[in-house]
């Protein structure tokens, strides 16, 4: 087990969350994560990191599958203008590599904002450190875990 995956398992534990962790092998797109676990597109959580411009810090934006963040909302969400997160900056301030950013056990605290749209599902998917491994979380357990703050920041659909 990777120390990504048991740092995942070590918050789910410490949250007194009984997840699973699924192994859904090789997928690329959120779609491809839905069909693997047979759930709605928009139950998968995207991780989707950025760096802010000002604070130089990672943000991370959990994101409905099905959504995309739109980066004019994103900033006004964040309150401070948004570059691209290299994979040195995730690495470094999350403790995942690109790919596999859980929305838990980060190695130091990242400021988190939860699109809306996946707090009208009982469960939802997270990614668990890798880009194989997810598990199953209530999404009132994922906003009180993370400290998410919900916002306002995914492009309409079809856009």
């Amino acid at each position: 087990m990777s120390k990504s995956l048991k740092r995942v398992r070590a918050a789910l534990d410490e949250a007194g969350l009984d997840a699973e962790i699924v192994e859904m092998g090789e997928t690329r797109t959120a779609q491809q994560a839905a069909d693997a676990v047979d759930c709605g597109l928009d139950q998968i959580v995207k991780s989707i990191i950025y760096r802010g411009e000002e604070s130089e810090r990672a943000i991370l934006f959990l994101t409905a599958g099905g959504n995309r963040v739109d980066d004019t909302l994103a900033a006004q969400a964040a309150g401070e203008p948004l570059g691209k997160a290299d994979a040195t900056l995730v690495r470094a301030q999350t403790g995942f590599a690109i790919g596999g950013v859980a929305p838990l056990g980060h190695t130091a605290p990242v400021r988190t904002f939860c699109d809306p749209l996946l707090t009208t599902f009982d469960v939802v998917w997270a990614a668990a450190g890798t880009p194989r491994h997810v598990f199953p979380i209530p999404a009132g357990d994922l906003l009180r875990l993370t400290g998410a703050e919900l916002a306002l920041f995914t492009a309409a659909r079809g856009m």
